[in-house]
């Protein structure tokens, strides 16, 4: 079973932590965090980046996905969609 693992850190590690209120600590399935890091090697970027860039190109897609109180009654784990 592969361990979920920290991406970023909201620990004190110097004089802007205090002053930056957007820092988050997000977790990865491990695999998909080699993932990632991978792609940041190849590309020559930081993992932030990667991130934020993955999230401008699915954003349009995770937005079509409803909403578990689109539907009435549904189990909010899981939405289907009927068809007639």
């Amino acid at each position: 079973m592969a361990l979920n693992r920290p991406l970023g850190s909201t620990g004190d590690t110097g004089p802007s932590s205090s002053t930056d209120n957007r820092k988050q600590s997000l977790y990865f399935p491990e695999a998909m965090l080699d993932d990632i890091k991978s792609e940041s090697a190849r590309l020559d970027r930081s993992l932030s980046w990667v991130v934020q860039r993955a999230w401008k190109t699915a954003r349009a897609e995770i937005r079509k996905i409803p909403s578990s109180e689109s539907v009435e009654g549904a189990p909010s784990s899981v939405v289907e969609k009927k068809s007639d």
